[in-house]
């Protein structure tokens, strides 16, 4: 959301549109000339009154401590059209005692319906007006916190740090009241926002930042008390400064949050001895505590993750592992300092283990596998992190996972034995984070991951900056990593074979400004691997590109803005030093200013390129395979969110030049997203996502398929030699996403999310690849290695928060995937939907408690 203001580049062009879209109109301040610095708005100041009376928290703002608080007003719109002053006037208060800070707002409508009332779960926003306040408690212009409130009551938090921009996934205990003005025409809210969810330092007087923001979804209308132009870079280094705050003392910050939690699971295995259905107990707790006054300790005991949303399961034909996103809300809140410098990859903890895939090769005559475990068991983690009232960020993480291991099963006799497939682990990460004047930092990680037994740890040491100059308009950044790795293979007697790597990055540019530009160099060694705990998609790389940008934020002709860009990425293989790629890259995206629809186009223009990773053979150099030049164009829009029906719709296609190489037919790749969402009411609404991508004659790696104990495949192994064996394949992937949710209330919501993938793989023809790039048509090799891969999934969950910080959710999981290869692969859609529906699922029903305790609320009171 607000966070994009921050970012630049390619990449945020198309992201900007959808969450910063504006410009002013006819008679307000004009933007700053291309080429000269943009100038963030005065900061405004607001005093925080203190109150000896208890607040009662009922959204009427009626008790008599706001009468005499200072009003914060006079808001400044962001979106639409920036630095226009609001029509319908916002107010806002600030009370403070020894336990909380309070905050008031009266926002003024035009009337009842001009309010926009879109229930919502929790820290998710709807077409819904809202107030929010941020705080930055140390005042350092990097980092902060967001409180926001829906017309509805629904509450939204978030973090904010350079690292992570923002963080929704962070969430903090507090209690906010709304009411309807007196009147009709507007709305109230009261905020508590405890000490005890924030952090801030010792001191008898202090300043924070603070800002206000407001939306009114009726006219698509974004207002900040203290101006947030979108010429300049940064989000909480534009906030205003909340004052009189005396004699603060951070409370003891001591909460535990204990769970207890029942699984019934039912997979029809229909085999003699083994249960259909198994049910589980579990319990464990969280807790948190505040060391001193800047740091707080995290830990998560016994925990238990199976409730997260299930994973996007793909077919992977690349020669990298895929990325999942993080659902474990453990490991998604408060982990701003230690997503610094992109080393750390939470799934890596609690992961599939070690020697999964090598349990198969282990195998005795007569031996089956019988069981093999696909994840870790975690049995503890802990967060501590804090910052100093010098700007110092500490954060130390630690979690350590249990032995797996598989179970191997003698056919005949029935005896077993164990496979140790990843020994103890310990996963741990130290970072020190120094904030500087002028939206600047520098900073310090290092991550370690040790494994018992003798089996192979790593450690991955990074230092990184950012030097902003006075005025925000230039910015130099850059970061050095140094990876080391030591020990033995799992189950082998064999050390690691890349114990000690680098890389580096540089980059330099004009980062405010309607007009902003940037150049970049960067270096992975060939031996650099922070993916024990990290993850990266390729080493052995030298790259350098370069942008600029041209953002006009003010209306003219039919539209509201106007973001565009263009640049160039260039990359070497860099041991051998061998091209590798060249692209050429414009962008360009607006929103129309009556119908408020956004758009954007792409085009994209590569030279012959060499994929020096698909061959899958080191070292790297001697076998690539050689891609024709291709154009790339690209487009999406996306219409009125406001209205009931609403649609997000993208498509690209990527044409490849004639292939030079013995008689290939002309590559290509066509994909196409439509999302259409309907809201019913303000309560039920639907989104259904379409997605289709096809790949003509692409050219990829087949050796896996190929078994040197088939008669079949020998002779052509003994062709191939050290060579490689690549497929012109055609692929054909299609995924259904139908999503429901019905909210209750602002505390109780039903969400029901249902996604069918199918990917099909059909080979045309097969080559053989030689160094050098060199391919020799197979016209004779004729076995099948078709395949298709199909993952269903089901997650429907009933939450209810009833009380803060405490919750009780019932989850129902259905789960079922299938892959098959050969003449047994089927390539139509509908038969891989029948064979989906067909074959067994797996059923999961889980109820989970939460109940929040907090120390301060249950300590004998005194007197």
């Amino acid at each position: 959301m607000y966070y994009l203001l921050a970012l630049r580049g390619p990449l945020a062009l198309v992201l900007s549109l959808l969450c910063l879209a504006g410009a002013a109109p006819a008679g307000a301040q004009p933007a700053p000339a291309a080429g000269a610095p943009a100038a963030a708005a005065p900061r405004r100041q607001l005093a925080a009154r203190r109150t000896a009376a208890p607040i009662k928290l009922d959204g009427l703002l009626d008790d008599a401590a706001w009468a005499d608080a200072p009003v914060a007003g006079r808001f400044t719109e962001q979106q639409p059209h920036p630095g226009r002053p609001e029509r319908l006037p916002t107010e806002v208060r600030v009370l403070y005692d020894d336990a909380a800070m309070y905050v008031g707002a009266k926002m003024v409508e035009a009337g009842p319906d001009s309010i926009k009332r879109e229930l919502t779960q929790r820290d998710n926003i709807g077409n819904t007006d809202f107030i929010g306040v941020f705080l930055d408690p140390y005042r350092d212009h990097l980092n902060g916190y967001g409180f926001l409130v829906m017309s509805t009551g629904v509450q939204f938090d978030a973090r904010y740090s350079p690292a992570n921009g923002e963080d929704d996934s962070w969430n903090a205990v507090w209690d906010s009241r709304v009411a309807p003005l007196p009147d009709g025409k507007g709305w109230s809210v009261e905020i508590r926002i405890p000490y005890s969810a924030i952090r801030f330092a010792q001191a008898p007087v202090q300043t924070w930042g603070l800002n206000f923001m407001r939306q009114r979804k009726k006219d698509n209308q974004r207002f900040f008390w203290n101006e947030i132009k979108p010429s300049v870079d940064g989000f909480v280094n534009q906030w205003g400064e909340l004052g009189g705050l005396e004699n603060l003392h951070p409370p003891l910050r001591l909460s535990l949050t204990p769970y207890v939690s029942t699984y019934v699971n039912h997979y029809p295995y229909q085999e003699q001895g083994r249960q259909n259905t198994t049910t589980s107990f579990n319990g464990g707790a969280d807790v948190k505590w505040g060391i001193n006054e800047s740091f707080t300790l995290d830990a998560t005991l016994v925990p238990d993750f199976g409730q997260v949303q299930s994973d996007n399961q793909v077919l992977n034909l690349s020669p990298f592992e895929v990325q999942y996103q993080e659902n474990r809300t453990f490991f998604t809140e408060g982990t701003e300092l230690f997503n610094k410098g992109g080393l750390f990859y939470s799934r890596r903890v609690g992961a599939q283990p070690l020697g999964f895939g090598d349990v198969a090769g282990a195998l005795g005559k007569g031996e089956f596998i019988a069981q093999n475990p696909g994840i870790t068991r975690l049995l503890n983690a802990t967060k501590v992190s804090g910052r100093t009232r010098k700007g110092l960020g500490i954060g130390v993480f630690n979690a350590v996972s249990a032995a797996s291991y598989a179970t191997v099963q003698d056919s005949a006799s029935g005896r077993q034995r164990r496979v140790l497939t990843q020994p103890l682990t310990n996963y741990n990460i130290v970072v020190l984070d120094q904030s500087l004047p002028h939206n600047s930092f520098v900073s310090f990680i290092n991550t370690n991951v040790s494994r018992a037994g003798g089996v192979y740890g790593a450690n991955v040491a990074a230092g990184l900056f950012r030097f902003n100059d006075q005025k925000n308009r230039y910015s130099f950044r850059g970061q050095a990593t140094y990876s080391r790795r030591r020990g033995q293979l799992l189950n082998a007697d064999a050390p690691v074979d890349d114990p000690d790597g680098y890389q580096y990055y540089l980059n330099y540019g004009k980062i405010s400004g309607n007009f902003t530009w940037y150049v970049d160099h960067g270096i992975q060694s060939a031996a650099y691997n922070p993916n024990d705990l990290g993850i990266l998609f390729g080493n052995n790389n030298m790259s350098q590109s370069v942008n600029a940008a041209y953002n006009k934020y003010q209306p003219f002709w039919k539209v509201n803005n106007l973001y565009t860009s263009a640049g160039v990425n260039h990359s070497y293989l860099l041991r051998p030093l061998l091209y590798q790629s060249l692209d050429f890259y414009a962008q360009a995206s607006t929103t129309f200013t009556k119908s408020f629809l956004n758009a954007s186009l792409t085009l994209n223009v590569d030279p012959r390129q060499r994929d020096f990773y698909e061959p899958r053979t080191a070292p790297l150099g001697p076998y690539y395979v050689r891609l024709p030049g291709s154009t790339y164009l690209g487009g999406s829009v996306s219409s009125d969110g406001r209205k009931k029906l609403a649609y997000d719709l993208s498509a690209v296609a990527r044409q490849y030049a004639l292939d030079d190489r013995l008689t290939r037919p002309r590559r290509a790749t066509y994909a196409l997203t439509l999302s259409p969402r309907y809201r019913l009411s303000d309560r039920l609404n639907f989104r259904y996502t379409f997605d289709y991508n096809l790949k003509v004659n692409q050219m990829g790696y087949v050796n896996d398929g190929l078994n040197p104990a088939d008669p079949l495949d020998q002779p052509l192994l003994a062709v191939l030699g050290p060579d490689v064996l690549l497929g012109r394949r055609r692929v054909v992937t299609y995924t259904n996403t139908l999503a429901a949710n019905y909210t209750f209330t602002n505390r109780i919501s039903l969400t029901f999310r249902a996604r069918h993938y199918t990917s099909n793989v059909h080979y045309l023809a097969f080559a053989r690849l030689g160094p050098g790039g060199n391919e020799a048509d197979l016209p004779a090799y004729r076995r099948n290695h078709d395949n298709s891969f199909n993952a269903f999934n089901i997650d429907t969950a009933l939450v209810w928060w009833f009380a803060p910080g405490s919750q009780v959710s019932i989850v129902w999981k259905n789960a079922n995937s299938t892959y098959l290869e050969g003449n047994e692969a089927t390539p139509l859609y509908f038969d891989n939907l029948a064979n989906t529906v067909n074959t067994p699922h797996n059923n999961n029903v889980s109820v989970k408690v939460l109940y929040y305790l907090d120390y301060l609320a249950l300590r004998p009171r005194r007197g």
